[in-house]
């Protein structure tokens, strides 16, 4: 264990988010009560819902806070390696009327608890699995190092930037079964 005594920090717990949370939402958006539904019109109805359904930082930020560090019992918004303020989205459902045209991006920029942290790749393609698995698919996703919060993190970069390693890593067993205990806390 390199940082045997991490910097904890008072993580708010107010709501995360200003929209109503419905349970059903999601059973209902796919259920559709006319009686010449076909596949076609259910795959268009998840389109729309995508396409009306905007994300934006404070929704990411949920996604990731409640993430287990690998080597504390603590979650990446406590330890500050994630930040609501190092969250970017842009989705373009949402600010131009051809969805198109742009791609909806989000980049995260996590800070490691120590400048010569190793766990920094584990807990960027974390993130980046967390966010793939749980935003809609017109969403590119990049995981960064904060700029001078790690001496490698160009190198980390690199890494988390190359999509064939990234699904290389996420086809080893025993790597997504750590992942998979890193995420159990997420809900």
């Amino acid at each position: 264990m390199e940082n045997a005594n991490p910097t904890v920090h008072n993580v708010a717990t107010r709501s995360s988010s200003s929209k109503v949370q419905d349970p059903f939402a999601d059973i209902l958006a796919f259920t559709s009560y006319s009686s010449g539904d076909t596949d076609s019109d259910t795959s268009s109805n998840y389109d729309d819902e995508e396409r009306a359904d905007p994300i934006d930082a404070q929704e990411v930020y949920d996604l990731l806070a409640n993430i287990t560090d690998p080597e504390h019992p603590l979650t990446l918004s406590q330890l500050a390696v994630v930040n609501l303020p190092h969250i970017t989205v842009h989705d373009s459902s949402i600010s131009n009327s051809n969805a198109r045209s742009s791609p909806s991006t989000v980049l995260v920029e996590i800070t490691p608890t120590i400048p010569h942290c190793s766990m920094a790749q584990l807990i960027g393609l974390c993130v980046r699995v967390r966010l793939e698995r749980s935003l809609p698919s017109r969403f590119r996703v990049d995981v960064k190092v904060r700029e001078g919060t790690h001496q490698s993190e160009g190198q980390v970069n690199k890494q988390l930037a190359d999509k064939e390693r990234v699904a290389a890593a996420c086809e080893n067993e025993q790597l997504m079964g750590v992942l998979g205990g890193m995420m159990e806390t997420c809900v």
